[in-house]
């Protein structure tokens, strides 16, 4: 399984959102100059985050965007079903959905909801303050063998 663009730029675009957490709010440009990426993807990404109660969304002089809770409070899933929708990963997975040509005989079929929720439970044990902190990482091949 791979995230798409837009969701691994979602989850770039909170942890930034995160790091002001207790500050000035900031705005879309503030976090597309922070994270290197298009102003026009933060744009489109804020705006989803925001419809997904994610970020706050303040007009005004002193406008921007904050966290609409805690850090600690936002998973990963969170900002990956924001962009992505709700995690399933075949087409099956998904409700209502019956556009397979195996439906009547797949034996999985019936497993997937598992499997989903197990993928959803892994993404939903891992907090935005998790990632949104450094990790240290060894500045030379040296201090890696030591």
């Amino acid at each position: 399984m791979r995230l798409s663009n837009m969701a691994d730029y979602a989850v770039v675009t909170m942890s930034a959102a995160a790091r002001h957490c207790g500050h000035a709010r900031v705005s879309a440009q503030q976090l597309a100059d922070e994270t290197g990426l298009p102003a026009p993807t933060v744009q489109k990404l804020v705006s989803k985050l925001s419809a997904a109660g994610l970020l706050k969304s303040v007009r005004g002089a002193h406008g921007g965007f904050k966290l609409a809770r805690p850090a600690a409070a936002i998973t990963l899933a969170d900002i990956v079903e924001a962009v992505e929708g709700p995690i399933a990963l075949t087409p099956c997975s998904d409700h209502g959905r019956h556009d397979c040509t195996l439906e009547s005989a797949c034996a999985i079929r019936p497993h997937w909801p598992a499997v989903d929720a197990a993928l959803r439970g892994a993404l939903a044990g891992i907090p935005l303050t998790q990632l949104s902190r450094p990790i240290a990482v060894p500045a030379t091949v040296a201090e890696v063998m030591a």
